[in-house]
């Protein structure tokens, strides 16, 4: 059975940092692509960033997050992180981590296949 649980979602002050993970089971993510979206509420859910699954691990990251956020993962121990630096109140947002087989597209939620419960980060002072 697959899971994925996020952990890391706090309250912080504009300008703070948090660092969020997620631990995978029941999948090996060498061979997957990784990714974080979130959700805000009465907004659909955006992709924030993306690690392409193989040997390239491409890195993406979405505009509103390209160069604050940091993607990274560690394949031996199965968990992913999202780095998250210079917040700000509109990263306010439920958090996901996902997974999906192969590479290709990243974006639209609607390409991946496994999903975490999320962990909620507020941004506000």
């Amino acid at each position: 059975q697959v899971q994925l649980v996020e952990s890391g979602g706090n309250l912080v002050q504009p300008g703070g940092s948090l660092r969020l993970s997620c631990e995978v089971s029941g999948l090996p993510l060498a061979n997957y692509s990784v990714g974080w979206f979130r959700q805000a509420p009465g907004r659909e859910r955006e992709g924030v960033s993306c690690i392409s699954g193989g040997s390239s691990r491409r890195k993406f990251y979405g505009d509103s997050v390209s160069g604050r956020f940091t993607i990274d993962k560690d394949n031996s121990k199965n968990v992913m992180w999202l780095q998250m630096d210079r917040l700000e109140p509109e990263d306010t947002a439920i958090y996901y981590c996902t997974a999906k087989k192969g590479a290709g597209t990243w974006t639209s939620a609607s390409v991946w296949t496994y999903w975490g419960q999320g962990t909620q980060v507020t941004v506000s002072s």
